[in-house]
């Protein structure tokens, strides 16, 4: 029998800014920020929201293990929410952050879902979905 996975605890992006990042996702998308200290003695920062994380990584100063290739803005994330678009879109207004696309509706992981897409700091690419 194959083991299988049950959830995603944390994912890893490479930065260019921590602070730049950590604010955007944080006043922009709402997460909260964390600096931690593991065993090594450093010092990280990661976003946190539901039951997730996102542990930012600084470019050039990445921590080991790391993927072969870290590179700030490779990523394509989707964030699912129960915050209407509308709203979303006139909050990403006041916050002076463009929508790139959207309202489009897309697949996602479990069904059909609306998105919205915006750029963070890096140029990641970012998608905020209501399921419908």
């Amino acid at each position: 029998m194959t083991p299988k996975l049950a959830s995603l605890d944390h994912l890893v992006l490479t930065v260019a800014d921590i602070d730049a990042t950590v604010a955007f996702y944080r006043d922009v998308l709402g997460m909260g920020a964390q600096v931690f200290h593991p065993a090594d003695g450093s010092t990280r920062h990661a976003l946190a929201f539901g039951m997730q994380k996102i542990n930012l990584h600084p470019v050039g100063g990445e921590f080991d293990p790391k993927a072969t290739r870290p590179v700030a803005g490779s990523a394509d994330l989707c964030f699912l929410s129960e915050v209407p678009l509308a709203d979303w879109q006139a909050h990403l207004v006041a916050q002076g952050v463009p929508v790139e696309e959207g309202p489009v509706r897309r697949t996602g992981a479990s069904g059909p879902i609306l998105s919205i897409y915006l750029r963070d700091p890096d140029g990641n690419l970012i998608e905020v979905s209501n399921p419908i």
